[in-house]
């Protein structure tokens, strides 16, 4: 499965980050076609809350965990 992401903090502003079966996944640069569209969403963090916005679930909140130490 393809993934388009737009956005700062990752390695490039646009992204395609493709998932393969065996659970893999790696990301190009850039829009890589063939694209399938499956759905839209919005995800902003604000500190540990992650707010997002998608066309087919709808809206959510979820807060972020710290990783154990």
């Amino acid at each position: 499965m393809k993934y388009i992401e737009f956005g700062l903090g990752n390695t490039w502003l646009i992204r395609t980050e493709t998932e393969l079966e065996d659970g893999t996944e790696y990301e190009e640069k850039g829009i890589v076609k063939p694209v399938k569209f499956r759905s839209l969403y919005f995800r902003v963090w604000i500190g540990k809350t992650v707010i997002i916005l998608d066309l087919k679930q709808g809206f959510r909140l979820s807060m972020t965990r710290l990783p154990s130490k």
